[in-house]
């Protein structure tokens, strides 16, 4: 298991932030690659088998950091997309379309100089945001499941144990479809997100892990806890979890850590899906 914490300054605000992976208690391998770095948080989650899954999710995250870094960390909405179209077409090129990766994550971006977090998702990793103790799923996975669900022909619990829960309808580098989409959340300290890969969500029920998320003020500590519990409930898969927090600084450079008093309606801004052809 690897794992860091940082702290980034931004404004009257910064973001520390935990990560940690781990290959699990069945796969021989660790398919999983994350990028946690300034402004960008996220996990891309390989499949191909073999190799082929860990070499997709690599080139992935390999493509966000680079152009991360060519943007001086800067990244905005169409950064992004034309990242994700060359991470796409650079798996399809080295595997040949018999490798593929999901990728769910956040980015700190400004809009006329107000900060937002820009969440993006393609297949079935997932990014959630904990506020005023409440946690929700931003991301809506992209699997056969979730459409049943979608459907209404079968209910979310069911979907935990279907036999075809594990099959995704959008990837990078392989299938038909690998458009992303995009959600912007306000900024608000004391918020706490967290961007992981399957292999956390099949093990361990989102009411335990908001459980662990708020029971854990230190976000390295809220990820080891979490990937532990993922580890108890079988670890069938590839756990990878980060966890990141919105850190109040005054203006005396005094960092408030207290949870945020009140509970309130926590509202997303869907961000309209650009052609992805």
């Amino acid at each position: 298991m690897s794992h860091t914490e940082t702290d980034h300054a931004a404004g009257n605000f910064r973001l520390a932030y935990g990560v940690a992976t781990d290959r699990g208690l069945r796969r021989p391998l660790n398919e999983d690659s994350y990028l946690a770095d300034r402004n960008l948080f996220a996990v891309a989650d390989g499949m191909g088998g073999h190799e082929a899954g860990e070499v997709a999710s690599s080139i992935c995250v390999g493509t966000l950091a680079q152009g991360q870094d060519d943007a001086g960390g800067a990244l905005g909405a169409a950064d992004l997309q034309e990242l994700m179209r060359a991470a796409d077409l650079a798996i399809r090129q080295a595997a040949g379309s018999r490798a593929g990766t999901t990728l769910s994550g956040t980015a700190l971006v400004r809009e006329g100089g107000v900060p937002y977090w820009l969440v993006f998702n393609v297949g079935d990793s997932r990014t959630y945001l904990l506020s005023r103790g409440l946690l929700a799923q931003v991301s809506v996975d992209h699997s056969e499941v979730q459409e049943l669900v979608d459907g209404g022909e079968i209910t979310a619990e069911e979907a935990l144990v279907h036999p075809r829960r594990h099959v995704i309808t959008r990837a990078l580098g392989t299938g038909d479809n690998s458009a992303a989409d995009f959600w912007m959340l306000p900024v608000r300290a004391g918020d706490r997100l967290m961007v992981c890969s399957d292999g956390l969500t099949g093990e361990v029920g989102d009411a335990d892990v908001a459980d662990l998320l708020t029971r854990h003020a230190a976000p390295q500590d809220a990820v080891d806890a979490l990937v532990q519990a993922a580890l108890r409930s079988g670890g069938r898969d590839n756990i990878t979890v980060i966890v990141v927090d919105v850190v109040h600084v005054h203006d005396d450079g005094h960092a408030d850590t207290a949870p945020r008093p009140e509970a309130e309606d926590a509202h997303t801004r869907p961000r309209a899906e650009e052609d992805g052809s």
